[in-house]
């Protein structure tokens, strides 16, 4: 259409020299080609200050003209004769002022429609508009292509809403661009992202936790048991029983024992002697996949009943989970970075801080277990492929107590007859190591599954040669192989 304009308006002034009535005819044209073009609905970085000029009059057509108009943005109308009245259907929307018969100013007063109509000095309708007043975001798509590149975002506004379309490379990119327009509106809740992220990448994560616990524990000590006059009527009689208080008892209840007896008189002792040595290897890896902003969690446990007291002095049971567990969002922030929300758990049950509960008269007890807990929860940011240590613990514990009866305890030689040695020491070393991967599926014939090499034996198998598996190593044997080059003893 605008070709078919040029070509004509050239023509004209070509033409112009040669006789006017032509030239006359070739504006006519223009003008009737002008009035003739669709109504023009705008965009929304088109709508601030703006300029039209209605170059044919709507005597015949009545129907108006879709204006937009930013908010308290104006708006330039140049009529093609004068007019003497103009009529704004909603004044707190827009506002009209004629400053010239043929020229008038027009001001976006207030975010929604209104219609405006000019009259000539017979009531004839020379125009009608149909303005749309909206937010002008045409700053929002500024600082889009400025603080977030890369990415085709695009801002329309309705009524005082603001509504985000297009795509962002990243779930991030998307999340920086609402919150840029939530600002730009005043209220996040103003804001209706419909933004599309290309090609959501997939995480693989794979989180190693490895604990060692060491201890050592060594326990001397001798229980006397002395009887003097036993069948007098005042006897006397002297007992010291080791309490060994590090660990709280004696680590085993053997001993060697020796007595001595005359008369009335007998004296027992016990000796108590004992040395530990052990050693925990704990090892978890838990794996789980997630799309880059969703959530996902994976427990491979069980859930074991706890009581808990419920209004009107009822008990209702509740389940504790525990085994290993891992829960993770990933989000890719661009290329080769990775931000990961993780919570990672490894937990078993003990007896350590278990407690028990009787139930009155019935003669009922429950014991309730306890948990040893291997918990970290963190957020971190790394590459794909990248290993961090997510926590990590080094503790040693050394407990070392002498017990015995006062002042003899201290005697030279027979002291050690009255005391007793409690030695205890611990130590702790815990790692969580956390790996992400970008990941793709593979075919189902590249992943292998942990019972692709078992195979159930059958009866005479297992009876006589007490297998559990059929298969066992590779059969057949390596193939023979050859040395290459001089081989053979170096003698210097």
């Amino acid at each position: 259409m605008f070709g078919i304009i040029s070509a004509i308006a050239e023509l004209a002034r070509k033409e112009a020299g040669r006789s006017c009535f032509v030239a006359a005819l070739m504006s006519g044209a223009v003008a009737i080609l002008f009035a003739s073009l669709p109504a023009t609905t705008g965009h929304a970085a088109d709508i601030g200050n703006r300029h039209i000029e209605i170059l044919a009059d709507q005597s015949l057509d009545t129907s108006p003209q879709i204006v937009r108009l930013g908010l308290n943005k104006s708006l330039v109308v140049d009529l093609p004769r004068a007019a003497k009245d103009v009529l704004v259907s909603s004044p707190k929307k827009a506002d009209a002022v004629m400053r010239t018969p043929r020229r008038a100013y027009v001001i976006g007063m207030e975010v929604g429609q209104t219609n405006i109509f000019f009259f000539d000095d017979q009531g004839r309708q020379i125009v009608g508009l149909e303005l749309v007043v909206e937010q002008d975001v045409s700053a929002l798509h500024d600082m889009f292509a400025r603080l977030i590149p890369g990415s085709n975002i695009r801002a329309e506004a309705i009524n005082e809403n603001v509504v985000l379309s297009g795509s962002a490379q990243s779930p991030a990119d998307a999340a920086r661009a609402t919150d840029i327009a939530g600002r730009f509106a005043g209220d996040a809740k103003k804001v209706l992202n419909m933004i599309a992220v290309q090609g959501k990448d997939q995480i693989y994560l794979k989180v190693t936790v490895a604990e060692i616990q060491r201890n050592a524990a060594k326990q001397l000590g001798v229980d006397v048991d002395a009887a003097i006059n036993q069948t007098a009527e005042t006897a006397f009689r002297v007992i010291s029983a080791n309490p060994f208080s590090v660990a709280g008892q004696a680590l085993s209840a053997s001993g060697a024992s020796a007595t001595y007896q005359k008369g009335d008189t007998s004296i027992t002792g016990v000796i108590r002697m004992m040395e530990e040595n052990g050693v925990l290897r704990t090892l978890a890896e838990p794996t789980l996949t997630a799309i880059s902003g969703e959530s996902a969690s994976f427990l491979a446990g069980g859930e074991f009943p706890i009581p808990v007291a419920a209004d009107g002095g009822d008990i209702t049971i509740e389940f504790k989970p525990f085994g290993v567990g891992l829960a993770f969002t990933p989000v890719v922030l661009s290329e080769g970075r990775i931000s990961l929300r993780i919570k990672t758990e490894v937990s078993e049950i003990t007896t350590d801080g278990a407690f028990g509960l009787n139930f009155g008269n019935a003669n009922a007890s429950l014991t309730i277990p306890g948990l040893k807990v291997r918990r970290a929860e963190t957020t971190v940011e790394l590459p794909s492929g990248g290993s961090l240590v997510m926590a990590g613990l080094l503790q040693e514990s050394t407990k070392h107590n002498i017990n015995g009866v006062p002042g003899a305890k201290d005697m030279p030689v027979l002291g050690a007859l009255f005391r007793s040695r409690d030695f205890q020491n611990d130590e702790t070393e815990l790692v969580v190591i956390v790996t992400p991967y970008t990941v793709e599926p593979a075919a189902r014939n590249k992943l292998a599954l942990p019972t692709d090499n078992f195979k159930t034996p059958s009866d005479h198998t297992t009876n006589l040669m007490g297998r559990l598996n059929e298969l066992y190593g590779v059969r057949g044997n390596a193939p023979a192989g050859d040395y290459s080059g001089r081989y053979g003893f170096i003698i210097k």
